[in-house]
């Protein structure tokens, strides 16, 4: 069997990123609640909150684990399986990655300790500061993973050497500020939000409805329900920037994602729903609803979105712009010093340089891109467009899973704010059943955003099938088949260990059994007068 060294190598970083984002939302979206039901025990004293913030962290924990041993290997896999890539952009893609273990991780992961171990030994605000570092601790680790993974999809505040073949940093505070990053980051970020309160929320359905821990479940819940409608709703709407940033900077992601063959009169059609078929360039059985998709891709009513064929034609004349880049590239790297650089080659490549990516896509084919026939351009140019049907149909699940978290949310919000939790136990069997769906809604996210980036590893700037190692195929093979092993066993330990704990239920102390006795007496003795 033929082996791709880059398929396998695609595959196994895929593999392990979506191992990896199970963990990732619910952790971040786990931390903040700890933190926000450590502080109501601290502002009211209240027992039942400390225990359940000693619960909930419990689960937390567990999944902390999980997520560090799950991530650390995809940051060796650059090394690895992406040694071209590290040497290209490493200069640029490394400050955030040394920032986030630096900063972010030492920070979680000094701070998780004394949330786990300082109960006793600290005072309660002292214990809430550590508990509010490790959420902020989360959080600060993936902007800057995000950062990196923005510029990634939108390369700016950087420049290629070709004196020394690589991708350097010309301005780092654009690199920081790169809106992509921003709205990748705060889009994800609510996105575990709305994951950890839909598991908080399903958690604690299923003790209402064993009639288990009620007093911990109620107040669980109201605390989920309140704070994964604000993040439902959130997601919404940092979504559509997400989706605008996508419009500005990486058009034919947006065309594959609406299955958007032809330009259309603007403002465009947002296509509900079809079979996308890109063989023959149509999607079968459309179901089109007017002027939606250029309202949210352009906020306007009078600018296109350019269509796949179009931005096909385009990569084409990119990647012809691209080989005079090329040819300029070499002769410049041909003269013996820079005194001796042609000036018209210099000229050239300051003209077309941003696009020689595109010329490097021909690498596929040739060894020299230069020496590529038309066929061979053609082809690269149609390389450009990702695959649609996995894109298109991995958005609309997203999208409708979170039009289903807001409906959810806002349900046992108005449930909780009523005293009616317990009033339906079907709505509290659904709240089980969710549980599982934002873990779909996020790995859907990350297929689009990935995905949907593909031919580039760098948008616009490195082709995935340069950017791979000098590896044998059956190496990365077999480290496929032990990764995606190992991580399956991490995944059911976690599960396991989750579902022990969730079945032994918190520990209560006797000050909170004190206290549910003390208000179960109140409460008789108001019902009786």
């Amino acid at each position: 069997m033929d082996l791709d060294i880059v398929a396998l190598s695609r595959l196994q970083f895929a593999m392990t990123a979506l191992y990896h984002f199970l963990f990732v939302p619910l952790t971040i979206g786990l931390s903040i609640i700890l933190a926000i039901m450590e502080t109501v025990y601290v502002m009211t004293g209240r027992s039942i909150w400390r225990d359940m913030t000693k619960f909930w962290g419990v689960l937390f924990g567990i999944n902390f684990a999980m997520g560090v041993a799950t991530g650390v290997v995809m940051e060796f896999q650059f090394g690895m399986n992406w040694s071209y890539y590290s040497h290209y952009v490493g200069d640029v893609f490394g400050a955030p990655l040394a920032i986030e273990g630096l900063m972010a991780f030492f920070l979680e992961a000094t701070f998780v300790g004394l949330f786990f171990f300082g109960w006793d030994r600290m005072s309660k605000v002292g214990h809430l500061i550590a508990t509010w570092a490790v959420a902020l601790g989360s959080n600060f680790s993936a902007l800057w993973i995000l950062i990196a993974n923005g510029w990634m999809q939108n390369p700016v505040g950087a420049a290629f050497n070709p004196q020394t073949m690589r991708m350097e940093v010309t301005d780092f505070a654009a690199v920081l500020t790169n809106p992509v990053a921003q709205a990748k980051f705060v889009h994800t970020v609510s996105a575990g939000y709305v994951t950890a309160a839909i598991f908080v929320l399903g958690v604690s359905a299923w003790y209402m409805l064993k009639g288990r821990h009620l007093d911990l479940a109620r107040r669980s819940m109201t605390v989920a329900a309140s704070f994964g409608l604000a993040a439902s709703l959130s997601v919404v709407v940092l979504g559509d920037e997400s989706g605008y940033m996508t419009t500005e900077h990486q058009k034919m992601k947006l065309a594959a994602v609406e299955a958007m063959w032809k330009t259309e009169p603007a403002p465009a059609a947002f296509t509900a729903f079809g079979f996308p078929d890109q063989e023959a360039r149509e999607t079968h059985f459309a179901v089109h609803i007017p002027w939606v998709m250029g309202l949210i891709g352009t906020r306007s009513l009078n600018t296109e979105i350019p269509g796949i064929d179009d931005l096909h034609k385009r990569a084409e004349e990119r990647i012809q712009d691209g080989l005079r880049a090329y040819e300029a590239l070499q002769r410049i790297r041909d003269a013996s010093s820079v005194a001796e650089i042609p000036i018209d080659a210099k000229a050239t490549f300051e003209t077309f340089g941003n696009d020689m990516g595109y010329a490097l896509l021909l690498k596929r084919y040739v060894d020299d891109p230069r020496d590529a026939t038309g066929e061979q351009i053609a082809q690269a140019a149609w390389d450009t467009v990702p695959p649609v049907a996995p894109l298109y149909f991995a958005f609309r699940i997203m999208v409708g899973l979170g039009m289903f978290f807001i409906l959810l949310t806002g349900t046992f919000f108005v449930l909780s704010a009523t005293r009616r939790l317990d009033r339906w136990r079907w709505l509290l069997k659904v709240a089980v059943w969710s549980i599982p769906l934002p873990f779909l809604a996020a790995e859907c996210g990350w297929i689009v955003a990935e995905l949907g980036r593909q031919p580039w590893v760098i948008e616009g700037v490195l082709p995935t099938a340069v950017a791979v190692s000098n590896l044998g195929a059956s190496t990365v093979l077999l480290t496929l088949v032990l990764f995606t092993a190992l991580y399956t066993v991490l995944l059911v330990v976690e599960w396991k260990l989750l579902f022990k704990a969730i079945r032994k239920g918190p520990q209560l102390q006797p000050d909170t059994l004190a206290e549910a006795r003390a208000r179960g007496h109140a409460t008789l003795a108001t019902a009786r007068s």
